[in-house]
């Protein structure tokens, strides 16, 4: 029996390496095959969702995308019956808690550099982008007003009143689809993704004659902005960028409103793009101040006449 004991183990270890390295293979290959089924995912959406930017009708607009966001989303939960996942989408949340496990005296940024403690801010950028990721998942993405110029997409959620440092302020949550972006690996494989985008706005406040009253330009923001969504929930739809615009309330003789934003973008090629958006609408009540309140911040500004009052003197 001696004689064949080290054979016997000799078959055994083999048989072991063999068994270990099928393993081995399959776990590489269900991980390629997870992999390529994301980009495939990524890909089919990118696809559907190049012409949808471009729909000018509001109403097509709107069903298409529910349509196009309720086969994103089973595709997600075909993908995750798959291949497993967090299926609560809080991959970044264990990331943050599993950094802090691993070195509780120190607290990294985002690029793993010694910094205060940012926890608390990135939970709450994430919550952020949570909010608008459960409003697309939801089949019911509804923008109150939405425009399309150079193929890129332009939504405002919601034109509701926010108290905003004690003050009511008109709240405008934006989404911008498609603007291009720039993404980077530098050498500790720390992967960076930027859209290198810069935005404006112009209102022009009406009385119920037509003339002008005042305008409110501005730029830069949007406040709160996100340039890459999926870097906290995976599977945030990809080229979108989400934030919000916080005005001043309107003065009460505003009888209607021309609102412009333009987006001023270039692309990692180098190539400039400009895009412009006008909404004209009838400003709700809750947007206004009471009739005698003082409008804050307002200037006075010498302008043509033909300028302010378009229609000729009435």
């Amino acid at each position: 029996m001696k004689r064949y004991f080290g054979i016997i183990v000799a078959i055994i270890g083999v048989v072991a390496a063999i068994v270990w390295t099928m393993q081995k293979f399959e776990k590489t290959s269900t991980e390629a095959q997870k992999e390529a089924s994301l980009l495939k995912l990524r890909a089919d959406y990118l696809e559907r969702i190049a012409w949808l930017r471009n729909v000018p009708e509001e109403k097509a607009y709107k069903d298409e995308m529910q349509t196009l966001m309720r086969w994103y989303f089973k595709e997600v939960t075909d993908h995750l019956n798959k291949y497993g996942g967090n299926r609560k989408f809080e991959d970044y949340l264990e990331e943050l808690e599993e950094r802090g496990k691993k070195n509780p005296q120190a607290k990294y940024d985002e690029y793993a550099q010694p910094t205060k403690d940012r926890t608390d801010e990135k939970k709450a950028v994430y919550e952020y982008t949570r909010k608008v990721f459960d409003l697309l998942k939801g089949g019911n993405y509804q923008p109150y007003w939405t425009g399309t110029s150079q193929g890129i997409r332009f939504d405002l959620l919601s034109a509701d009143t926010m108290n905003v440092g004690g003050e009511d302020k008109i709240h405008l949550p934006v989404v911008v689809w498609g603007l291009p972006r720039d993404e980077r690996v530098d050498d500790r494989n720390v992967r960076r993704v930027t859209c290198n985008a810069s935005f404006r706005f112009n209102w022009k406040l009406f009385d119920e004659k037509g003339k002008l009253l005042g305008e409110m330009p501005g730029e830069g923001g949007p406040d709160s902005r996100v340039d890459w969504p999926e870097r906290y929930i995976k599977f945030f739809p990809p080229m979108v960028v989400i934030g919000h615009y916080d005005i001043e309330k309107l003065p009460a003789e505003v009888k209607n409103v021309e609102i412009t934003f333009t987006i001023s973008a270039r692309s990692p090629t180098g190539g400039d793009l400009n895009a412009n958006y006008v909404w004209k609408l009838e400003p709700p009540a809750a947007w206004k101040l009471a009739p005698g309140e003082t409008w804050k911040g307002a200037q006075e500004s010498i302008r043509p006449e033909e300028e302010i009052n378009p229609q000729g003197t009435r």
